[in-house]
């Protein structure tokens, strides 16, 4: 397991990496953000919660730019939520939970319009919902389960886009 991990945060630095490069030729390229949004959102679990936070917010950064360029960009606006969502679950004040949720939601119910049967779209709005009426420890059991949901969907991404 400890192997498999440490792949997977060397595969997601390198992707940073080559996103970083490919930026520097193409700053446009909504498709390179993306992957650097998510790459970045990934790598966001192995850190420490200030650095996750920092690494969070430089994936929705990301995501926005790619949002710039092509505004209903399905992959990016989805992950974009799921960093909206990471956010409110690390957030300390019901203030600042409140606003990342709000974020988020925006964020599913514009893909829920253009895509209004789509299962992952609809169970991230639920869990949403579940999560703003949360408080305190059971906030932890809905971030592990959004990596989840994260996970599962960039495979699903990846899958689809070969």
């Amino acid at each position: 397991m400890e192997a498999i991990k440490w792949r997977s945060l060397f595969l997601l630095e390198d992707t940073c990496n080559i996103a970083e490069a490919n930026y520097l030729k193409n700053p446009s390229d909504a498709d390179n953000l993306t992957i650097w949004g998510s790459a970045l959102l990934q790598l966001s679990r192995f850190q420490n919660d200030q650095e996750s936070k920092k690494m969070i917010k430089d994936a929705i950064s990301k995501l926005e730019e790619a949002l710039v360029t092509d505004s209903i960009k399905h992959d990016a606006l989805w992950l974009l939520g799921n960093g909206f969502t990471n956010l409110a679950l690390m957030a300390p004040d019901s203030n600042e939970i409140k606003g990342y949720i709000d974020k988020a939601s925006e964020c599913y119910q514009k893909l829920l319009r253009v895509d209004p049967g789509n299962k992952n779209y609809i169970r991230s709005l639920e869990r949403l919902k579940k999560i703003s009426k949360k408080k305190g420890s059971d906030l932890e059991k809905y971030a592990i389960f959004g990596w989840i949901i994260l996970i599962v969907g960039i495979f699903t991404w990846f899958g689809m886009a070969k």
